[in-house]
């Protein structure tokens, strides 16, 4: 048998082993729920993946910034996922658990290819798969994105190891396809060129002459470019970028030095791991001190071994690179580190340790069998740890309770924690409990205030407080209509018809496609007593929905009521005018709206488009135009004059 084809016949049973392993640690999530930490945004309430692969969900997928980045690749992995096994959460979690074995197993692949050491590249990958750190990307739903983009990087790696060491052009096509794939997943392989010009440093001693490897990877470095742009423009957008304002510079720089030599610490002894640990209001100075020292004593050390022991630089080179987007010197979010960002970056240390063991055994040959015994033992614990650790994801409920048990201050724990009480019978009092607590950690938060609403609500004796919460939310953003929604629940509850009407109003002004606004609405005006203002609303809410006849009923029964309602009026226009027929009739109720109020800027230019239609009327639509444009100025409008005086 071929060289070649045996090494090949032996690796297999690494492969397996891999996938075994995989397999008998996250098995376990295959009866696990949703969590109510992004899992609704990116699956469960998201009408998109809940549809399936559809023309218009594909559409959606390469062009929605929504969750503050774009990774189409990812949004269409969970509309397959919907598509084939609908909302149940299991699949959804095995789906992770196969790419994440995958990942670890093109992992293998490429160290073994990259650098002939077979078991090295075994332990490697198998830590990978069985690290407690990267139990969060596995067993969170919500973060395909890492497990997929894993599976892309790796690949990336193994192809461009094939290209380097001689092989076929298009070796080089696939690496770079494979790279924009990743990119398609998760922004985080940005630092993937960087990561290779390490490669060619170690293994493959190839980074002479430095300016030839520089352009063969101008493609790379292209698309990072590019990439990087885009999502840093998507997540400020989004108002994911947090501002100096929240997070100074100085505490940023503090944070993220603390948060590398933590990394290092958790991959060492992973205890005390949680789905969300706050930002710190302040870092001793003794700790970022402490931490710089080491970095740059590490750093300092595996640069003067270079000659030596490369694996050792390339190693911590790829950690602090692959770390570097997500360190926090550009803040996104309000998180002060996460276990899921050390996915990839934990391969660097796992190669120091690794391929220093190798050197170690070489010149220490009668070591190997207690080596051996060592590592076995150390993936033995991981495994263990790792076990116990996805455990936590079985649920909300046992998720942010852990989390509250191993740190201080998680005002996010508190909040999901509570929202997830609230949903079940019998927990009120522990859930209003937690809300109360995450409005004291964080009061400026929308959700807390809002959340804590909707518990309060349903205390008996409380809907005064529940109230005071939405409008707490509300003043410090108007524009969500949630809070709109559920306030005009609880003002309807107390029997403010009037002012419920006007919260669901606007609700649906700031979300027109919000079916539980429209419906609260149609019931509130069922329910209050008649008078123009109710017929009014009522015809509103019908002309939104396109019942342009049951909506003229409404209008004409409100100037029954009102004979002088010059809204009722102008609306009562507006309808009509949807109908060809009775254009002539719209005109008219224009017309008796601005003898009631003559500065009415919609009934002018409601009246002037109208007349613009009728042959003959264009100087007289000019002129109700003008006036609504002197009452509103208005870009468009002033546009829209333009062309007709110009058409005149």
């Amino acid at each position: 048998m071929p060289t070649r084809q045996r090494d090949t016949v032996r690796d297999w049973p690494i492969y397996l082993a891999l996938l075994i392993a995989t397999l008998a640690v996250y098995a376990q999530t295959a009866s696990f729920e949703f969590v109510n930490f992004d899992d609704p945004d990116y699956v469960t309430r998201n009408p998109h993946v809940r549809a399936g692969w559809t023309a218009e969900g594909v559409k959606w997928a390469f062009t929605s910034r929504e969750a503050a980045n774009w990774f189409p690749l990812t949004r269409l992995s969970h509309m397959l996922d919907a598509q084939i096994f609908g909302l149940r959460s299991g699949p959804h979690h095995l789906t992770n658990v196969g790419l994440h074995a995958l990942a670890a197993m093109f992992l293998f692949a490429f160290l073994k290819r990259a650098t002939g050491a077979r078991w090295a590249s075994a332990f490697t990958a198998a830590v990978f798969a069985l690290h407690p750190l990267h139990v969060e990307s596995v067993a969170w739903v919500a973060e395909r994105k890492d497990v997929l983009s894993a599976v892309f990087w790796f690949l990336a790696l193994w192809a461009y190891v094939k290209w380097a060491r001689g092989g076929a052009r298009w070796w080089y096509g696939l690496a770079l396809a494979a790279f924009c794939c990743g990119w398609m997943a998760k922004p985080m392989i940005v630092t993937l060129p960087a990561v290779l010009l390490l490669l060619d440093a170690w293994p493959l001693a190839r980074l002479r002459p430095l300016g030839a490897r520089l352009t063969e990877k101008i493609p790379f470095f292209a698309v990072s470019t590019v990439g990087a742009a885009f999502t840093y423009i998507a997540q400020r957008g989004s108002g994911a970028v947090q501002p100096l304002a929240v997070f100074p510079l100085g505490l940023r720089v503090e944070d993220a030095l603390v948060s590398c030599f933590l990394y290092i610490e958790k991959t060492l002894w992973p205890s005390g791991l949680a789905a969300f640990y706050p930002y710190p209001r302040a870092v001793p100075v003794w700790q970022a001190a402490g931490a710089a020292l080491v970095l740059v004593g590490v750093s300092i050390w595996t640069a003067r071994q270079f000659g030596r022991r490369p694996y050792l630089a390339v190693g911590w080179c790829w950690y602090l690179v692959t770390l570097l987007p997500v360190i926090g010197l550009v803040q996104v979010g309000a998180q002060a580190r996460a276990d899921r960002y050390m996915y990839v970056p934990m391969v660097g240390l796992c190669v120091m340790v690794a391929w220093g063991a190798r050197d170690a055994l070489r010149a220490w040959p009668r070591l190997r069998v207690p080596a051996g015994v060592l590592a076995g033992a150390a993936l033995l614990a991981c495994g263990a740890a790792a076990w116990a650790q996805t455990g936590y994801w079985q649920n909300s409920g046992t998720l942010f309770r852990h989390a509250l048990e191993v740190t201080e201050g998680n005002y996010l724990a508190e909040h999901n924690l509570g929202v997830y009480l609230l949903e079940r019978p019998d927990s009120l009092a522990d859930a209003t409990a937690h809300l109360e607590q995450a409005v004291r950690l964080n009061p400026d938060s929308v959700r807390a205030h809002s959340d804590l609403g909707n518990a309060l609500s349903r205390v008996p004796n409380r809907l005064a407080e529940a109230i005071g919460e939405y409008r707490a939310a509300l003043r410090m953003d108007p524009d969500s209509p949630i809070p709109h929604n559920n306030l005009g629940n609880t003002l309807a509850e107390t029997g403010r018809l009037e002012e419920a009407i006007a919260e669901y109003q606007t609700a649906l002004r700031l979300k027109p496609d919000y079916p539980e606004a429209r419906a609260n609405l149609a019931a509130a005006l069922a329910a209050g007593p008649e008078s123009a203002e109710r017929h009014y609303n009522l015809g509103v809410s019908l002309s939104q929905e396109g019942r342009a006849a049951e909506a003229v009923a409404e209008f004409e029964a409100a100037l029954r009521l009102k004979p002088n309602y010059a809204d009722a009026e102008n609306n009562l226009g507006v309808t009509l005018g949807q109908m060809p027929e009775h254009s002539g009739e719209a005109i008219a109720h224009f017309k008796v709206a601005l003898r009631l109020r003559p500065d009415y800027a919609d009934a002018h230019y409601n009246l002037g488009i109208a007349l613009a239609n009728r042959p003959g009327s264009m100087p007289e639509a000019l002129k109700h135009l003008e006036a609504a444009l002197k009452l509103r100025p208005d870009p468009e409008l002033r546009t829209l004059v333009e062309q007709l005086r110009r058409q005149r």
